[in-house]
C-alpha cells in the first residue's frame, strides 16, 4: 500500500495527541519531532520536512487550537491541512487547448514505465473523458519501444502514429500532430524517448520536440519508489525542459512516499497522476486532500464512491437490495457482485480507503489473499444452475462432486455454504433497518 510505512508512524504519533482536553507547547514540541523523525525516514526532502515541521509547530501552538474545545482535534485537522498543501491542495486538472488537439508531450528516464503511463493516459482521456486521443511513437531508440506502444494502441483500440525508427522525433511529433488535426483528435500524447540518465542530447531533443509541438502539458513520468532520486530528477527537467505537471508510478509499491510528498514543494509543479497497478485502468488523478486523508488514517470515501460508479451497475445494485430483502441472494449475485468489487482494485486496499479502518481489528494489517478469492470462484462455478439458486439443496454426494470440480475440499465447500448463509442473514438485516435485533458478526468466504 502507498505509504503505508509513513502512515503508520503518522498514525501512531497523532494518536497520542488526538483525544487530549489540553495541548500545551511540549505536547505539540513532542509530536512535531516524531513527525520529523517519521517524515525524514520516508525518504522526505530535508528541507521541505523543515518547512513543514515549522509551519504546523506554530500554527498547532497559536490560538485557533489552544482555545479550542477540542484542542486534539484541531492539531490533527492543522496537520492534515498542511500535509495537503504540501502536496499540492487542489487536484490539478488536465489542460485543454482552445483548439483541438490537445497536445501532451510524456518525457522521463528509462524505466519509469513512459511507455505504460502513456497508453494508461490514453485510457483515462477515453473513459473518463470520453475524449479521443491518439498515441504517437516518437521514441526511435530504445529496442521495441514502437512495437510495445503499438501493442497498447491493439490492447486499447486506439490509433498509434508512427515512422519508424529511421525518421526523427522531431518529425515524428510534427507529422503526428498534423494528422490528429486531419482526423479530429482531442488529444495527442507523444511518447518521447528516455535515457538512463540526464544528458545534453536527450534534452536537446525535448527541446526541439518543444518547439515544433507547442505542448500544452509536458508530463514527467517517474517512479516513486527511487524517492529522492525522482525528485532530483524532476527538478533537473523541470529546469531545463519546464515541465508541466509529473505522473508517479508504482505508488502502490512505495510504503514510504518520499517522492510524492517533495516534488511538489521542491518543483513547485502539480502531481498530475498516479499509477497504482500494472493494469491499463491502474492510473488515477492525484488528490492531494484525499491522500492526506488516507496517511492519517482518515480513508477515502470519495475516491471508493468513484470507484463504485465506475464499476457497480446501478441498476444491478437496485434489484441486489431486493434479493436482499427476500433472502433470495444465489451464488450467481455473489459471483457477480464478487467480480465488480474486485474491478474496484485489490479488496485490501479498498477496505482501507473506510474512515476509522485503521482502527478495526484486523483490517490494519489485512492482507486477501486474491488465490483464496480465486478458490471460492472455482467452487462456485462447479455447482450447477439449480444449486446456485438453491444451495440447501447441496447434500454430501453434491459436495464431494463440486470438491472434485472445483480442484478444492470438501471442508472448504461446507464452509463457504455456511458463511453464504450467514452472509444472506447479515445481508437482509444491513438493507432491511427497520427490522430489529442484534447484528451478527460474519466472514466474508474470501477474508
Amino acid at each position: 500500500m502507498a505509504f503505508e510505512g509513513l502512515a503508520d508512524r503518522l498514525q501512531n504519533t497523532i494518536q497520542k495527541i488526538r483525544g487530549k482536553g489540553k495541548v500545551n507547547e511540549a505536547d505539540v514540541k513532542e509530536m512535531m519531532r516524531e513527525v520529523r523523525l517519521a517524515l525524514l525516514e520516508a525518504d522526505v526532502n530535508f528541507k521541505v520536512v523543515k518547512d513543514f515541521v515549522k509551519k504546523v509547530g506554530e500554527r498547532a501552538v497559536g490560538q485557533e487550537v489552544m482555545k479550542s474545545l477540542t484542542p486534539g482535534q484541531q492539531v490533527i485537522k492543522v496537520v492534515q491541512e498542511e500535509l495537503t498543501q504540501l502536496m499540492g491542495g487542489e487536484q490539478s486538472q488536465i489542460a485543454v487547448a482552445k483548439r483541438p488537439p490537445t497536445v501532451i508531450m510524456m518525457v522521463g528516464l528509462q524505466g519509469a514505465g513512459k511507455t505504460t503511463t502513456t497508453g494508461k493516459l490514453a485510457n483515462v482521456l477515453r473513459k473518463k473523458y470520453n475524449r479521443k486521443p491518439l498515441l504517437v511513437a516518437a521514441d526511435i531508440y530504445r529496442p521495441a519501444a514502437i512495437k510495445q506502444l503499438e501493442t497498447l494502441g491493439k490492447q486499447l483500440s486506439m490509433p498509434v502514429f508512427s515512422l519508424g525508427d529511421q525518421v526523427s522525433p522531431v518529425e515524428i511529433a510534427k507529422q503526428a500532430v498534423e494528422k490528429a488535426k486531419e482526423e479530429h483528435h482531442d488529444y495527442v500524447l507523444i511518447d518521447t524517448a528516455g535515457r538512463l540518465h540526464v544528458d545534453e542530447a536527450l534534452m536537446d531533443e525535448l527541446k526541439d520536440i518543444k518547439e515544433v509541438t507547442k505542448p500544452d502539458e509536458i508530463f514527467l513520468v517517474v517512479d516513486a519508489m527511487t524517492g529522492q532520486d525522482a525528485v532530483n530528477v524532476a527538478q533537473s527537467f523541470n529546469e531545463q525542459l519546464g515541465i508541466s505537471g509529473v505522473v508517479l508510478t508504482k505508488l502502490d509499491g512505495d510504503t514510504r512516499g518520499g517522492a510524492a510528498l517533495s516534488i511538489r514543494a521542491v518543483t513547485e509543479k502539480p502531481i498530475k497522476f498516479v499509477g497504482l497497478g500494472e493494469k491499463m485502468d491502474a492510473l488515477e488523478p492525484f488528490h492531494p486532500e484525499r491522500m492526506a486523508s488516507r496517511i492519517l488514517g482518515m480513508g477515502d470515501v470519495l475516491t471508493l464512491i468513484e470507484k463504485a460508479q465506475a464499476n457497480v451497475d446501478e441498476e444491478k445494485a437496485k434489484e441486489l437490495e431486493q434479493k436482499m430483502r427476500t433472502m433470495s441472494f444465489t451464488f450467481d449475485d455473489f459471483l457477480e457482485q464478487l467480480g465488480q468489487v474486485r474491478s474496484m482494485g485489490p479488496l485490501d486496499d479498498i477496505l482501507k480507503m473506510l474512515p476509522g479502518a485503521n482502527k478495526m481489528k484486523g483490517i490494519k494489517d489485512l492482507q486477501v489473499d486474491e488465490k483464496q478469492i480465486n478458490h471460492v470462484e472455482a467452487i462456485i462455478r462447479s455447482m450447477t444452475k439449480h444449486e446456485k439458486a438453491h444451495p440447501e439443496t447441496i447434500n454430501a454426494s453434491r459436495r464431494k462432486r463440486i470438491a472434485k470440480g472445483s480442484g478444492r475440499t470438501v471442508p472448504e465447500v461446507n464452509r463457504l455454504l455456511k458463511q453464504f448463509e450467514e452472509m444472506k442473514k447479515m445481508m437482509k438485516q444491513m438493507s432491511n433497518m427497520q427490522q430489529k435485533g442484534k447484528k451478527k458478526g460474519f466472514k466474508f468466504p474470501f477474508m
